[in-house]
């Protein structure tokens, strides 16, 4: 395929750094787009020219893609920031069944090893369809990006929804130098292997057809190279992290992924999050305040946080009255059942809760599913404890950010199972995320630990969390395509 752009980089994720909705007048209004994701990649040094292929997520994206030539955003006049943007308007049917289908309810719950096995996977017909057309979707991607690519572009692919992009735009373009990063853990073979067993292998081959496949954690990083060993037979060599198959080298490496703390705290310190700081403090009053913020997504393991918080209040009475939990749990992929159900088990949890501690001047629980990014920043910022307790997390930026803007001190009760502890176990308080009496009981010692402690350990936290910060992170993958 023919090249129509002379960009040096380009960046492709399923999420972009825009969204768009239609005004009252009908006119499309655009604005900047969520997620850590989109954060991290925004990242792109000024001097860098880069293009960011993305994909219409709402029929007010598709609008845009349609209004822009070859949707391209900034070609239509539309301020998509420092980076421009192609929009990729792919059709409806198509990317529900990839992104819905196949990233979210296979792949997603193989690398984070989610399945109840009694029941599910199940690898019938309707799966066939939906990983068709997940390959479809990667395709699209691969055909913009070949076209967007001038030659020696760097080509950074994201994440488990284009996981088969990087073999398609290999086809399509060879000279170019590909990169794919995860944001999410790998699984291990014995678990990747439920897979069927040609998708197994065009998942990994898809990645290395990349010159550079990284994570964020050597023990996501070393998953991946024992399914390539594993199940593709491939030759590697972990001392170098290289892998050998089919005729190429693949590098697999490390990039861990952190917060940009002057900014960060910036936008914690902004009018409307100490606005919200003021009405949690009429809530909380003098009491503890212990705080988790996640989305209500299955692997963050919200309902065993809230049956330890039982567990503590139950075998630790003294706490009762004396500390408030803040469980802010914004709705997460309400298209998908086992969501919805696992949200009205959070609701029910909760319920159980209030009805037997709550008194007339002591809400115990403060259970919110609103999407309120600046109450989250007043929760993070006044916090004595923080419960990130993910089932398996690929990093969680959330145990990061919270000791990055902490006012007066945070102790950390986190995950072993969350990339982020490779970094900040030291400091925190380490759990096995099924355990609901161990959880509680690092609940109580974080809530018994002097403010002195407190401080000592959020102050070591802070220095880990900006240790690698998107600018970074992003630079880094840089430096390794140009070596290609």
């Amino acid at each position: 395929m023919a090249s129509e752009g002379n960009t040096n980089v380009l960046l492709a994720s399923n999420r972009g750094p825009v969204s768009f909705i239609h005004a009252d007048d009908g006119s499309l209004t655009c604005r900047g787009g969520a997620g850590g994701l989109a954060s991290a990649l925004a990242a792109v040094p000024s001097e860098v020219d880069a293009t960011w292929v993305c994909a219409a997520l709402s029929e007010a994206d598709r609008a845009a893609a349609a209004s822009a030539p070859r949707g391209r955003l900034d070609l239509a006049g539309y301020d998509t920031g420092t980076v421009p943007v192609r929009l990729l308007d792919i059709d409806p049917h198509i990317f529900a069944q990839a992104y819905n289908g196949i990233a979210n309810s296979t792949l997603w719950f193989v690398h984070h090893m989610l399945f109840d096995m009694a029941d599910q996977p199940v690898f019938d017909a309707t799966f066939r369809q939906q990983w068709a057309a997940y390959g479809d979707y990667n395709a699209a991607f691969a055909d913009a990006l070949a076209e967007e690519a001038g030659p020696g572009t760097r080509v950074l692919v994201q994440d488990y929804h284009l996981s088969l992009t990087p073999g398609l735009l290999r086809e399509r373009r060879p000279d170019l130098a590909i990169g794919h990063f995860s944001h999410t853990p790998w699984a291990p073979p014995d678990y990747f292997r439920l897979l069927p067993d040609d998708v197994a292998v065009a998942l990994l081959t898809g990645v290395l057809a990349a010159d550079y496949a990284s994570f964020l954690t050597a023990r996501w990083a070393e998953a991946f190279l024992s399914c390539c060993e594993v199940v593709l037979g491939a030759s590697v060599d972990r001392r170098r992290g290289l892998v050998e198959h089919a005729g190429h080298q693949t590098k697999v490496g490390v990039n861990p992924l952190g917060v940009d703390a002057a900014s960060f705290r910036a936008r914690a310190d902004q009018p409307d999050v100490r606005d919200r700081m003021a009405g949690l403090r009429s809530l909380v009053g003098g009491r503890k305040l212990l705080v988790r913020v996640d989305r209500a997504e299955l692997s963050k393991n919200i309902v065993r946080g809230l049956l330890a918080y039982r567990d503590l209040l139950r075998r630790h009475p003294e706490w009762q009255g004396r500390v408030v939990h803040v469980a802010l749990a914004y709705p997460s992929r309400h298209d998908l059942d086992k969501y919805r159900e696992y949200s009205a088990a959070v609701h029910r949890v909760g319920k159980e809760i209030i009805d037997e501690f709550a008194s007339p001047d002591w809400d115990p629980l403060i259970l919110s599913v609103d999407d309120d990014y600046a109450r989250s920043l007043a929760a993070y910022r006044m916090a004595h404890v923080a419960l990130v307790n993910p089932l398996r997390d690929g990093m969680n930026l959330v145990a990061k950010e919270i000791p990055t803007v902490s006012d007066d001190g945070c102790a950390l009760v986190l995950s072993r199972e969350a990339g982020a502890a490779v970094e900040l176990g030291e400091d925190s308080l380490l759990v096995n995320p099924f355990d609901i009496q161990e959880t509680a009981d690092a609940l109580h010692v974080a809530l018994s630990m002097s403010p002195a402690e407190r401080k000592a350990r959020n102050s070591r936290l802070a220095m880990r969390a900006g240790a690698h910060p998107p600018g970074r992170w992003l630079a880094d993958q840089l430096a390794e395509l140009t070596k290609y």
